[in-house]
Protein backbone atom coordinates (compact mmCIF):
# COMPACT_ATOMS: atom_id res chain seq x y z
CA UNK A 1 0.00 0.00 0.00
CA UNK A 2 2.83 2.34 0.11
CA UNK A 3 2.52 3.42 -3.64
CA UNK A 4 -1.23 3.90 -2.62
CA UNK A 5 -0.28 6.51 0.07
CA UNK A 6 0.99 8.66 -2.35
CA UNK A 7 -2.91 9.40 -3.76
CA UNK A 8 -3.17 11.09 -0.27
CA UNK A 9 -3.89 14.24 -2.36
CA UNK A 10 -6.81 12.46 -4.39
CA UNK A 11 -9.34 13.90 -3.12
CA UNK A 12 -12.65 16.28 -4.96
CA UNK A 13 -11.38 19.30 -4.42
CA UNK A 14 -7.96 21.65 -3.71
CA UNK A 15 -7.59 21.92 0.31
CA UNK A 16 -8.91 25.11 1.66
CA UNK A 17 -5.85 27.24 3.87
CA UNK A 18 -5.40 25.74 7.03
CA UNK A 19 -7.10 22.85 6.35
CA UNK A 20 -6.22 19.67 9.10
CA UNK A 21 -5.33 16.40 8.77
CA UNK A 22 -8.40 14.87 8.97
CA UNK A 23 -9.34 16.05 5.31
CA UNK A 24 -5.94 14.19 4.07
CA UNK A 25 -7.03 10.87 5.89
CA UNK A 26 -9.97 11.20 3.41
CA UNK A 27 -8.65 12.31 0.63
CA UNK A 28 -6.40 9.19 1.30
CA UNK A 29 -9.13 6.80 1.93
CA UNK A 30 -11.07 7.99 -1.11
CA UNK A 31 -8.21 7.15 -3.34
CA UNK A 32 -7.55 4.20 -1.98
CA UNK A 33 -11.26 3.07 -2.33
CA UNK A 34 -11.23 4.21 -6.12
CA UNK A 35 -8.49 1.31 -6.57
CA UNK A 36 -10.20 -1.81 -7.58
CA UNK A 37 -9.70 -4.47 -4.75
CA UNK A 38 -6.08 -3.20 -4.99
CA UNK A 39 -5.63 -6.23 -7.62
CA UNK A 40 -2.71 -5.88 -9.66
CA UNK A 41 -3.61 -6.26 -13.22
CA UNK A 42 -1.06 -7.33 -16.35
CA UNK A 43 -1.67 -5.17 -19.47
CA UNK A 44 -1.00 -4.47 -22.72
CA UNK A 45 1.44 -1.02 -22.90
CA UNK A 46 -0.41 -0.28 -25.92
CA UNK A 47 -3.69 0.14 -24.36
CA UNK A 48 -3.03 2.70 -22.00
CA UNK A 49 -2.63 6.54 -23.37
CA UNK A 50 -0.74 9.07 -22.13
CA UNK A 51 -2.52 12.91 -22.04
CA UNK A 52 -1.58 14.39 -18.73
CA UNK A 53 0.42 17.51 -17.86
CA UNK A 54 4.60 16.82 -18.59
CA UNK A 55 6.91 17.02 -15.79
CA UNK A 56 9.63 15.60 -17.17
CA UNK A 57 12.34 17.29 -20.10
CA UNK A 58 13.78 13.91 -20.33
CA UNK A 59 10.76 11.55 -19.90
CA UNK A 60 12.35 8.79 -22.47
CA UNK A 61 15.73 8.23 -20.40
CA UNK A 62 14.65 5.14 -19.46
CA UNK A 63 17.56 2.57 -20.22
CA UNK A 64 18.68 2.03 -16.80
CA UNK A 65 15.23 2.02 -15.64
CA UNK A 66 14.38 -0.46 -18.62
CA UNK A 67 17.58 -3.13 -17.80
CA UNK A 68 16.65 -3.17 -14.10
CA UNK A 69 12.74 -4.15 -15.03
CA UNK A 70 14.29 -7.05 -17.14
CA UNK A 71 16.69 -7.98 -14.49
CA UNK A 72 14.61 -7.66 -11.83
CA UNK A 73 10.76 -7.42 -12.87
CA UNK A 74 8.48 -4.67 -12.49
CA UNK A 75 8.01 -4.04 -8.59
CA UNK A 76 5.96 -0.70 -8.24
CA UNK A 77 3.05 -0.89 -10.33
CA UNK A 78 1.36 1.75 -12.44
CA UNK A 79 -1.56 3.14 -11.68
CA UNK A 80 -3.94 3.78 -14.48
CA UNK A 81 -8.37 4.37 -14.65
CA UNK A 82 -10.63 3.56 -17.35
CA UNK A 83 -10.97 5.47 -20.39
CA UNK A 84 -14.32 7.07 -20.18
CA UNK A 85 -15.12 6.30 -23.75
CA UNK A 86 -13.50 3.35 -25.27
CA UNK A 87 -13.72 0.06 -23.47
CA UNK A 88 -10.92 -2.31 -22.33
CA UNK A 89 -8.33 1.19 -23.09
CA UNK A 90 -7.01 3.26 -20.08
CA UNK A 91 -5.79 6.34 -19.08
CA UNK A 92 -2.65 6.60 -17.42
CA UNK A 93 -2.20 8.39 -13.92
CA UNK A 94 1.47 8.08 -13.00
CA UNK A 95 3.92 5.65 -13.72
CA UNK A 96 5.16 7.26 -17.13
CA UNK A 97 8.71 6.51 -17.21
CA UNK A 98 7.76 2.44 -16.12
CA UNK A 99 5.46 2.60 -18.87
CA UNK A 100 8.40 3.45 -21.53
CA UNK A 101 10.55 1.62 -20.10
CA UNK A 102 8.61 -1.59 -20.84
CA UNK A 103 7.44 -0.12 -24.03
CA UNK A 104 11.34 -0.03 -24.82
CA UNK A 105 11.65 -3.79 -23.98
CA UNK A 106 12.03 -6.46 -26.15
CA UNK A 107 11.71 -9.10 -22.63
CA UNK A 108 8.63 -7.70 -21.03
CA UNK A 109 5.52 -7.58 -22.70
CA UNK A 110 3.18 -6.67 -20.20
CA UNK A 111 2.91 -3.68 -17.67
CA UNK A 112 1.75 -4.42 -14.24
CA UNK A 113 -0.82 -1.77 -13.40
CA UNK A 114 -3.79 -0.64 -10.65
CA UNK A 115 -6.61 0.24 -12.07
CA UNK A 116 -8.38 3.15 -10.49
CA UNK A 117 -11.83 4.98 -10.90
CA UNK A 118 -11.47 8.34 -11.14
CA UNK A 119 -12.47 11.66 -12.78
CA UNK A 120 -9.93 14.02 -14.33
CA UNK A 121 -9.75 16.39 -11.12
CA UNK A 122 -8.86 13.38 -9.30
CA UNK A 123 -6.13 12.34 -11.78
CA UNK A 124 -3.91 14.79 -11.50
CA UNK A 125 -4.27 15.46 -8.28
CA UNK A 126 -3.23 12.11 -7.64
CA UNK A 127 -0.52 12.67 -10.37
CA UNK A 128 0.88 16.22 -7.94
CA UNK A 129 0.82 13.81 -5.20
CA UNK A 130 3.67 11.28 -6.77
CA UNK A 131 4.96 14.27 -8.15
CA UNK A 132 5.91 15.71 -5.02
CA UNK A 133 7.00 12.71 -3.37
CA UNK A 134 10.14 12.28 -5.92
CA UNK A 135 12.76 14.62 -5.16
CA UNK A 136 14.88 14.27 -8.25
CA UNK A 137 12.94 17.15 -10.21
CA UNK A 138 14.44 19.96 -11.10
CA UNK A 139 14.05 23.80 -10.51
CA UNK A 140 13.10 24.29 -13.86
CA UNK A 141 10.69 21.21 -14.16
CA UNK A 142 8.90 21.80 -10.95
CA UNK A 143 7.98 25.35 -12.77
CA UNK A 144 6.92 24.32 -16.21
CA UNK A 145 4.28 21.50 -14.52
CA UNK A 146 2.99 24.58 -12.15
CA UNK A 147 2.63 26.68 -15.41
CA UNK A 148 1.01 24.32 -17.23
CA UNK A 149 -1.44 23.49 -14.16
CA UNK A 150 -2.68 26.89 -14.42
CA UNK A 151 -2.74 27.05 -18.46
CA UNK A 152 -4.66 23.50 -18.84
CA UNK A 153 -7.97 24.98 -16.19
CA UNK A 154 -6.88 23.26 -13.00
CA UNK A 155 -6.91 26.19 -10.95
CA UNK A 156 -5.48 29.46 -10.12
CA UNK A 157 -1.73 30.06 -8.97
CA UNK A 158 -2.99 30.11 -5.07
CA UNK A 159 -5.05 26.62 -5.81
CA UNK A 160 -1.85 25.01 -7.28
CA UNK A 161 -0.19 26.57 -4.92
CA UNK A 162 -2.52 24.89 -2.03
CA UNK A 163 -2.19 21.68 -3.62
CA UNK A 164 1.42 21.68 -4.18
CA UNK A 165 2.08 22.51 -0.51
CA UNK A 166 4.00 25.59 -1.29
CA UNK A 167 3.98 29.05 -1.31
CA UNK A 168 1.33 31.30 -3.78
CA UNK A 169 4.70 33.78 -4.25
CA UNK A 170 6.52 31.01 -4.95
CA UNK A 171 4.38 29.65 -7.57
CA UNK A 172 3.96 32.96 -8.90
CA UNK A 173 7.29 33.27 -8.98
CA UNK A 174 8.08 29.96 -10.11
CA UNK A 175 6.08 30.69 -13.63
CA UNK A 176 7.63 34.20 -14.18
CA UNK A 177 10.62 32.58 -14.73
CA UNK A 178 9.17 30.51 -16.95
CA UNK A 179 7.38 32.61 -19.10
CA UNK A 180 10.64 34.39 -19.17
CA UNK A 181 12.32 32.29 -20.49
CA UNK A 182 10.15 30.32 -22.76
CA UNK A 183 9.40 26.58 -22.89
CA UNK A 184 11.34 25.91 -26.30
CA UNK A 185 14.51 27.78 -24.78
CA UNK A 186 13.58 25.44 -21.36
CA UNK A 187 13.12 22.29 -23.39
CA UNK A 188 16.18 23.28 -25.64
CA UNK A 189 18.32 23.72 -22.12
CA UNK A 190 16.74 20.49 -20.34
CA UNK A 191 16.24 20.05 -17.02
CA UNK A 192 19.54 20.95 -15.51
CA UNK A 193 19.58 19.73 -12.20
CA UNK A 194 21.41 21.79 -9.58
CA UNK A 195 21.03 24.94 -11.23
CA UNK A 196 18.34 26.44 -8.89
CA UNK A 197 15.93 29.63 -9.13
CA UNK A 198 18.76 32.58 -9.05
CA UNK A 199 20.51 31.53 -12.12
CA UNK A 200 17.18 30.71 -14.11
CA UNK A 201 15.58 34.58 -13.01
CA UNK A 202 19.05 35.90 -13.82
CA UNK A 203 18.52 34.10 -17.27
CA UNK A 204 15.11 34.97 -17.53
CA UNK A 205 16.01 38.87 -16.79
CA UNK A 206 18.42 39.03 -19.01
CA UNK A 207 16.26 37.96 -21.87
CA UNK A 208 13.85 40.44 -20.98
CA UNK A 209 15.79 43.46 -20.18
CA UNK A 210 18.51 43.14 -23.37
CA UNK A 211 15.35 41.77 -25.71
CA UNK A 212 17.96 38.83 -26.56
CA UNK A 213 16.44 36.60 -29.04
CA UNK A 214 15.72 33.09 -27.77
CA UNK A 215 15.86 31.85 -31.04
CA UNK A 216 19.50 32.40 -31.12
CA UNK A 217 20.03 30.67 -27.66
CA UNK A 218 17.76 27.93 -28.77
CA UNK A 219 20.62 27.67 -31.54
CA UNK A 220 23.25 27.59 -28.96
CA UNK A 221 21.96 25.10 -26.14
CA UNK A 222 21.24 22.57 -29.74
CA UNK A 223 24.83 22.95 -30.70
CA UNK A 224 25.93 22.02 -27.64
CA UNK A 225 23.73 19.00 -27.32
CA UNK A 226 24.98 17.73 -30.95
CA UNK A 227 28.16 18.54 -30.52
CA UNK A 228 28.37 16.14 -27.10
CA UNK A 229 26.43 13.12 -29.08
CA UNK A 230 29.01 13.32 -31.49
CA UNK A 231 31.50 13.31 -29.14
CA UNK A 232 29.94 10.45 -27.41
CA UNK A 233 29.57 8.30 -30.44
CA UNK A 234 33.28 8.80 -31.72
CA UNK A 235 35.22 9.07 -28.58
CA UNK A 236 32.84 6.53 -26.93
CA UNK A 237 32.15 8.60 -23.54
CA UNK A 238 29.73 7.70 -21.46
CA UNK A 239 28.11 11.46 -20.45
CA UNK A 240 25.64 11.72 -18.28
CA UNK A 241 22.36 13.48 -20.23
CA UNK A 242 22.16 15.63 -17.09
CA UNK A 243 25.62 16.76 -17.29
CA UNK A 244 24.70 17.59 -20.89
CA UNK A 245 21.89 19.96 -20.32
CA UNK A 246 23.95 21.69 -17.41
CA UNK A 247 26.60 22.56 -19.99
CA UNK A 248 24.01 23.26 -22.44
CA UNK A 249 22.47 25.67 -19.80
CA UNK A 250 26.04 27.48 -19.04
CA UNK A 251 26.82 28.01 -22.99
CA UNK A 252 23.37 30.15 -22.93
CA UNK A 253 23.88 31.65 -19.60
CA UNK A 254 27.07 33.23 -21.68
CA UNK A 255 25.87 34.03 -24.59
CA UNK A 256 23.00 36.21 -22.97
CA UNK A 257 26.03 37.54 -21.22
CA UNK A 258 24.51 36.97 -17.43
CA UNK A 259 27.53 38.35 -15.27
CA UNK A 260 28.30 36.09 -12.44
CA UNK A 261 27.49 37.74 -8.98
CA UNK A 262 30.89 38.73 -7.28
CA UNK A 263 31.52 36.48 -4.21
CA UNK A 264 30.34 38.32 -1.03
CA UNK A 265 33.71 38.06 1.44
CA UNK A 266 32.58 36.79 4.83
CA UNK A 267 34.77 35.40 7.88
CA UNK A 268 36.49 32.56 7.68
CA UNK A 269 34.26 30.24 9.37
CA UNK A 270 35.45 27.40 11.36
CA UNK A 271 35.38 24.28 10.44
CA UNK A 272 31.88 22.01 10.59
CA UNK A 273 31.63 18.82 12.29
CA UNK A 274 30.76 15.77 10.63
CA UNK A 275 27.41 14.93 11.41
CA UNK A 276 26.40 11.51 12.71
CA UNK A 277 22.45 10.64 12.54
CA UNK A 278 21.05 7.49 13.92
CA UNK A 279 17.96 6.79 13.87
CA UNK A 280 16.36 3.23 15.88
CA UNK A 281 15.07 0.65 13.42
CA UNK A 282 11.78 -1.15 15.56
CA UNK A 283 10.39 -4.50 13.99
CA UNK A 284 6.91 -5.61 15.65
CA UNK A 285 7.54 -2.36 18.11
CA UNK A 286 10.74 -3.91 19.42
CA UNK A 287 13.79 -2.45 18.80
CA UNK A 288 15.50 -4.43 16.02
CA UNK A 289 18.76 -2.04 15.58
CA UNK A 290 19.68 1.42 14.28
CA UNK A 291 20.61 3.04 11.40
CA UNK A 292 23.92 5.70 11.15
CA UNK A 293 24.42 8.29 9.02
CA UNK A 294 27.34 10.04 8.99
CA UNK A 295 30.30 11.51 6.90
CA UNK A 296 31.47 7.95 5.54
CA UNK A 297 28.19 6.95 4.47
CA UNK A 298 24.91 5.11 5.79
CA UNK A 299 25.20 1.77 7.59
CA UNK A 300 22.81 -0.82 9.80
CA UNK A 301 23.42 -1.96 13.09
CA UNK A 302 21.46 -5.32 14.15
CA UNK A 303 20.65 -6.44 16.82
CA UNK A 304 22.64 -9.78 17.47
CA UNK A 305 20.18 -12.32 16.70
CA UNK A 306 18.39 -14.64 14.58
CA UNK A 307 17.53 -12.05 11.90
CA UNK A 308 21.13 -10.51 12.02
CA UNK A 309 22.15 -13.89 11.40
CA UNK A 310 19.77 -14.08 8.15
CA UNK A 311 20.50 -10.75 6.93
CA UNK A 312 23.96 -11.42 6.95
CA UNK A 313 23.45 -14.60 4.78
CA UNK A 314 21.31 -12.54 2.43
CA UNK A 315 23.62 -9.09 2.13
CA UNK A 316 24.28 -9.55 -1.57
CA UNK A 317 20.60 -10.62 -2.68
CA UNK A 318 18.83 -7.78 -0.10
CA UNK A 319 21.50 -4.97 -1.31
CA UNK A 320 20.80 -5.63 -5.29
CA UNK A 321 16.50 -5.82 -4.46
CA UNK A 322 17.61 -2.58 -2.33
CA UNK A 323 19.16 -0.85 -5.83
CA UNK A 324 16.37 -2.38 -7.96
CA UNK A 325 13.80 -0.81 -5.88
CA UNK A 326 15.75 2.58 -5.55
CA UNK A 327 15.73 2.46 -9.51
CA UNK A 328 12.32 2.27 -9.63
CA UNK A 329 11.45 4.76 -6.96
CA UNK A 330 8.51 6.99 -7.72
CA UNK A 331 9.29 6.93 -11.42
CA UNK A 332 7.19 8.34 -14.32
Amino acid sequence: MTMLDGLAAAGHAPPAPGSSMMSTNRALRSARDAVDSHQVWELDPDTIEDGRIADRLDPDDVVDLRDAIEANGQTVPILVRRHPTTPDRYLLVYGRRRLQAIRNSAKVTTVRALIASMGDDDAVKAQISENMARRDLSFIERALFAQGLVETGFGNQTQVAEVLTVTKSSVSMAIAIAEMIGRALIRAIGPAHGIGRPRWEALGKAIEERQINRDRLIEVAESLRSEAEVAMVIDDASAEPNEVSVRAFEAVFEAAGVPERPARKSAKAPPARPRKLSVNLTVDGRTAGQLVRSAKGVSFELEKGPFADWVEAQGQPLIEELHARWLQRGED
